[in-house]
């Protein structure tokens, strides 16, 4: 079992990989593989609906979402993670999303479908729940189950050596990857068990415009 795990934040090193790295070791003693993929400090286009995913299996723009496709195919569960700007996720991370899940919508990937997700964020003083909200919205429109711990997964800190300080926010971290491993493994156990997943109705589209 493996977790992708996605560091949206411009710093490499600061509080959001703080926080993921706080994650993946409690994984490692839970026995689940997992893995950084962080966004680089390069700017990322957001989604401009051309639909060339869907015939293309991949975004017309060739960066870090078609980089993060083919190991999406391959995980079992997803985290991913941005600093609060303006009490949201940051641009990288959102127009990433956008476009990731735009193209697993309309190009039938289906590499999240019943997949767990978890959004994290790290904050210096405030906005982090509206940034939580903003993030799991890409799970719930996709069918995934949100994975929560004994708190709102946040951390505190404007840098990681302040993250450090935050024991109740690393602690949220653990519980959530806690959380994260039984889930995962209650699934692989339910699978062996031959439950089968869900029967997929055919999408319908409907609008609000007569």
């Amino acid at each position: 079992m493996k977790v992708l795990m996605v560091n949206g934040s411009p710093r490499a090193d600061g509080s959001t990989n703080r926080a993921l790295v706080e994650i993946a070791k409690t994984l490692a003693k839970e026995g689940v593989e997992s893995e950084i993929f962080w966004l680089s400090s390069e700017p990322i286009g957001g989604c401009k609906a051309c639909r060339f995913c869907a015939k293309n299996s991949r975004c017309v723009y060739d960066d870090k979402v078609n980089e993060f496709r083919p190991l999406a195919k391959n995980a079992d569960g997803f985290i991913f993670g941005s600093p609060v700007y303006y009490a949201g996720a940051n641009g990288a991370i959102s127009s990433f999303l956008d476009r990731l899940f735009y193209s697993d919508a309309f190009g039938d990937h289906n590499d999240f479908y019943l997949k767990p997700g978890a959004a994290i964020v790290a904050a210096r003083r405030a906005g982090s729940t509206a940034a939580i909200d903003q993030l799991n919205k890409y799970f719930t429109i996709s069918q995934m189950p949100v994975i929560s711990s004994r708190y709102w997964n946040i951390v505190f800190g404007a840098n990681a050596q302040d993250v450090e300080k935050d024991l109740e926010g690393l602690q949220t971290m653990r519980v959530l990857a806690q959380n994260m491993a039984y889930f995962l493994r209650c699934k692989d156990a339910a699978i062996k068990a031959g439950v089968p997943l869900p029967k997929r109705e055919e999408s319908v589209w409907t609008n609000f415009i007569r």
